[in-house]
């Protein structure tokens, strides 16, 4: 199982909003279409998959990869989870 998250960019690029989170089959990319594909036409501005099987683990990649270098913060919505800062 993977973890697609999917969320917005705030206009300043200061925030990630972590709007939805689904568990898919591992490579099951008609899915992530699925998914994906109402989420961008109501306002959603970034998603990615993440091959761990549960939120939590999902968002700390996510900040990790996304949002920590930049010295952005990432807001979970879904479950609020706040990720491990250094």
């Amino acid at each position: 199982m993977s973890t697609l998250l999917i969320g917005r960019w705030s206009t300043d690029n200061a925030t990630l909003s972590i709007t939805a989170s689904h568990q898919f089959d591992d490579e099951d990319q008609a899915a992530v279409d699925a998914l994906t594909r109402p989420a961008f036409a109501n306002g959603a501005n970034w998603a990615c998959t993440f091959p761990v099987d549960t939120h939590r683990h999902a968002v700390q990649r996510a900040y990790e990869e996304f949002a920590r270098d930049d010295d952005a913060w990432l807001d979970d919505t879904v479950e609020h989870v706040e990720p491990v800062t250094p």
